[in-house]
């Protein structure tokens, strides 16, 4: 959609396509032992925007709990995209982002899902003005939230700021080994100490998983899985409780040489 052509009717109907779709992948994930899913964030078209007058979570409410219940036993997540910037020193990019992860969180609300299932964002800006950002979060959207390391922000500045805050930190590996900190750690030290900041309300700890895309730029996810890569991550990590979100190209295709490595390595 674009935003020259978002009417109510058309938002209505795209918003019926959409559900349909995520449907099928749910089923599809079902049938394929498939319990860790992150959601499109443009699930509802321009959900955070004003242009949206539809109250969706109403009108679509008797769809989206009979998704939300073929989540039921599922770790289901969002990742609000890079305009999302808590820390921005422009007042209205942090009030569109606030929006944004309001909205998020509303969806995962109308599924019928508990503050277990969450929204993964990035550091931005400064610290202070992340901070101050947060505290502005209605409660639920805060119970939500969780803070991941990436190339700017290492681990060791993310944990700080999230223990401040008390939110739970997304270990991501590949950022890890691009901005390292925490030299004394390996990568499973790393993952015990985000997993650290995860209580029994948040659900189980998540990390991510991913490796450089050959001739892109530093920290471009590769398009499929490195298998050589994640056997080595599994020997490290594979016997904690973790939901393991692959950020590759080709998705689902990785997801299922995944599990066979884990099978073969079960097995071992």
């Amino acid at each position: 959609m674009r935003l020259a052509n978002a009417t109510p009717e058309r938002i209505r109907e795209v918003t019926a396509i959409n559900l349909d779709a995520l449907e099928a992948i749910l089923r599809w994930n079902l049938d394929n032992g498939i319990e860790v899913f992150r959601i499109s964030s443009n699930t509802i078209p321009f959900g955070s925007h004003p242009v949206n007058t539809v109250r969706w979570w109403e009108e679509f409410g008797p769809r989206l709990a009979e998704l939300g219940r073929l989540m039921h036993g599922m770790s289901i997540s969002t990742h609000p995209g890079q305009y999302t910037v808590l820390g921005s020193q422009r007042a209205d990019v942090v009030d569109a982002s606030l929006a944004e992860l309001e909205y998020q969180a509303l969806l995962l609300r109308s599924f019928g899902l508990d503050a277990a299932h969450k929204l993964v964002i990035h550091l931005s800006g400064t610290p202070d003005r992340f901070a101050e950002s947060v505290e502005r979060l209605s409660p639920d959207t805060r119970a939500r939230l969780t803070l991941e390391n990436d190339e700017r922000w290492s681990l060791s500045e993310v944990l700080s700021l999230a223990q401040e805050l008390e939110l739970p930190v997304v270990f991501d590996v590949f950022h890890h080994l691009l901005n390292g900190s925490l030299p004394k750690l390996d990568v499973r030290g790393a993952t015990l100490l985000a997993g650290e900041t995860w209580t029994p309300a948040d659900g189980r700890q998540e990390v991510h998983f991913s490796t450089q895309e050959p001739g892109k730029r530093p920290g471009a996810h590769s398009s499929t899985l490195d298998a050589s890569a994640f056997a080595e991550f599994v020997e490290a990590v594979g016997d904690l409780p973790l939901d393991c979100v692959l950020e590759v190209k080709d998705k689902e295709r990785s997801v299922l040489a995944a599990q066979r490595l884990l099978r073969t390595s079960a097995t071992a």
